[in-house]
């Protein structure tokens, strides 16, 4: 679970872990949506943000790990349709109700365990 956020949404997106020429672009999307989870209730509540490949997913989660894939799923999407968007609206359109489901599935799953 010490898996690095920056080197598996990098995975994700299909960049090398080594390559860091868009380091500092996707540390910039990757935090924009770091905070839309904080404001959903997922992760510190304080917020939490990268500054490299340092910081891990057991990191942010802390003892919210149950919801891993989903925070994955979410935040490769946001950082592809901000990073490297499809090219045809409707494959843009389908990553975004992806987005927006995740969203919500978040959102409740942690109203049902805050009551």
């Amino acid at each position: 679970m010490e898996t690095s956020i920056l080197k598996s949404v990098k995975n994700t997106l299909g960049i090398d872990a080594d390559y860091d020429i868009f380091d500092e672009e996707l540390i910039l999307h990757i935090n924009s949506t770091l905070s839309v989870l904080n404001q959903l209730g997922v992760g510190p509540s304080n917020g939490f943000a990268i500054q490299d490949d340092e910081q891990t997913w057991a990191q942010f989660l802390g003892s919210d790990l149950p919801f891993l894939s989903m925070v994955k799923s979410y935040i490769y999407l946001k950082a592809r349709l901000q990073f490297d968007p499809p090219a045809t609206s409707f494959a843009i359109d389908s990553i975004k109700q992806q987005a927006s489901e995740y969203e919500w599935r978040l959102q409740v799953a942690k109203e049902d365990i805050n009551g």
